[in-house]
């Protein structure tokens, strides 16, 4: 059996079918992965993650101007908190139950960035060239920014009524 046999059998058809996209983004997933172990280890390695940590609170920023959360101040500079570092934070002064959830989980939408280049660079006729390696680079701090803080699903469960009413939809949906 061929290695290409192989991984067809055990990756499911969704994935198979967009192996050039995950091939492409591995690189940059092995790179976060060491940033992150990087980062825990001293503060100096927090410039390599300023990139997904400007992504990240502009996310929560244009969700709360959108959705009426009103931001009324952003950082992105890493301060002490504790044991933890905060590498960032947005200030919402409108809070509510229907807005809380887009504004603190906006940062979910990040991750389709990477996947947007993947499909970009992995079109017909794909080679690998340097540009890509810079790429790589660029793309890894947004594979460690895309994940909402522990605040931040803190902040979601406000909006407990609007999730339940999304997941009726849903349902509703996919029995209909």
């Amino acid at each position: 059996m061929s290695l290409h046999a192989a991984l067809r059998a055990l990756t499911p058809p969704l994935l198979f079918q967009h192996s050039d996209m995950l091939l492409y983004l591995l690189p940059s997933i092995a790179l976060a992965l060491l940033l992150r172990v990087l980062a825990a280890t001293h503060p100096v390695f927090f410039i390599f993650t300023v990139a997904g940590t400007i992504c990240h609170e502009l996310a929560h920023f244009c969700a709360g101007l959108v959705t009426g959360a009103q931001p009324t101040a952003l950082t992105v500079i890493p301060r002490r908190k504790g044991r933890h570092w905060e590498l960032g934070s947005v200030t919402l002064s409108r809070v509510r139950w229907y807005n809380a959830a887009p504004a603190a989980l906006a940062p979910l939408a990040i991750v389709l960035l990477p996947f947007a280049v993947a499909w970009w660079r992995t079109g017909p006729g794909w080679h690998f060239q340097w540009l890509d390696l810079l790429i790589a680079f660029l793309l890894a701090p947004q594979f460690l920014s895309f994940w909402p803080s522990l605040a931040d699903w803190r902040i979601a469960a406000r909006s407990w009524p609007y999730l339940v009413i999304i997941a009726v939809l849903g349902w509703l949906a996919w029995r209909w």
